[in-house]
């Protein structure tokens, strides 16, 4: 076990100090590129003008056959692209493939001081981080990389959810955690092809009541473990996100997911395709309403003690730290998103 006073060492000479708290950042959707696409890579400039993080995707969805060209793609876009605010990230390939090791090696020597955020997936437990961690600082001092940087694991496994607390807690370097539902339900051996979302299979049924039809209720396949993934997240002070919605046609039952993951406590989702942009936009900012009646219970209360009455009901200080978090989320969207700076009245 690392000692407390070990644990924001940098671990290779030479390499930046580990933050202590995460940089504030807006983090509504990932959107995702394939950088082996040349005409996908000709769209990113436009693209991160819209979205709060652009993540060049190196593992799924990548064939065999392009692994090499999409990591030279992403060296390319990293290089040739003003990102400004908006964050630069890449999904490596898994720990366990022949291209891993390259990928870190080729991309933080040519654009480390870009890079954002490695996403790493089929995380199992903390020696995954553990390993990820020793090699970033290598690359980073041989590269004179000056900032740290930071680690994003995704669940797509039993044991990486029934791990995900030392997952959390297993680095400095850890941004966040998200759902990576596919492959999750495919280690569980769950019955489901789709990705992510929920099934009409999986429900509950009303008590009968004589000959009328019973009603019945579709119940969300994955609430337990974004809960348990939450918790995790929130208790070691990183982000948790909902990661893939894969019926690009079905914009309602994404929003509805994505809603879901919002108001039980994620940062962001993914975002697969250019339709998906709008609805994280939306869904991961604070609901101007909500954030009106948040600022109202905080400007009756401005300690944070004691009890008020607005609008018919009771406000105490328990409400208080619920307002505080949207105002202060509504604070920093409006910091990156003009639009709804306006809404929200900052």
């Amino acid at each position: 076990m690392k000692l407390p006073n070990q644990f924001y060492r940098p671990l290779a000479i030479g390499a930046p100090a580990p933050y202590r708290e995460l940089p504030v950042k807006v983090e509504r959707m990932i959107h995702f590129v394939p950088p082996h696409v040349e005409k996908m890579r000709a769209k990113v400039p436009d693209i991160a003008k819209q979205v709060d993080v652009v993540l060049g995707n190196l593992e799924d969805a990548i064939p065999a056959d392009a692994k090499e060209a999409a990591r030279a793609g992403f060296i390319e876009m990293a290089k040739s692209t003003d990102f400004g605010s908006t964050g630069l990230w890449t999904r490596m390939n898994a720990l366990n493939s022949p291209w891993a090791l390259d990928d870190m090696i080729d991309i933080v020597g040519a654009v480390g001081n870009k890079l954002d955020v490695v996403m790493l997936p089929k995380v199992e437990g903390p020696w995954d981080i553990a390993y990820l961690d020793q090699l970033l600082a290598q690359l980073e001092a041989r590269n004179g990389v000056t900032r740290p940087i930071l680690i994003h694991a995704i669940l797509e496994t039993a044991e990486g959810v029934k791990n995900v607390d030392a997952i959390a807690a297993a680095s400095p370097r850890m941004h966040g955690i998200s759902l990576g539902p596919a492959d999750l339900a495919a280690s569980r051996a769950m019955k489901t092809t789709r990705v992510g979302g929920g099934h009409p299979e999986y429900k509950v049924i009303a008590d009968p009541q004589g000959d009328a039809p019973r009603a019945t209720f579709q119940q969300d396949l994955w609430h337990y473990t974004i809960a348990k993934m939450v918790d995790a997240c929130a208790s070691a002070g990183i982000k948790a996100f909902y990661g893939p919605f894969g019926d690009f046609s079905d914009g309602a039952a994404c929003e509805a997911q994505f809603r879901n993951a919002f108001l039980l406590g994620c940062a962001g989702a993914w975002s697969l395709h250019p339709t998906q942009i709008d609805i994280a936009k939306r869904v991961f900012s604070p609901d101007p309403d909500e954030v009106a009646f948040a600022k109202k219970v905080l400007e009756a209360m401005p300690d944070g003690t004691g009890a008020v009455m607005i609008d018919g009901k009771m406000q105490d200080d328990a409400t208080w730290k619920q307002c505080k978090v949207v105002v202060d989320l509504a604070k920093q969207v409006a910091a990156k998103d003009a639009d709804f700076a306006k809404i929200y009245g900052f």
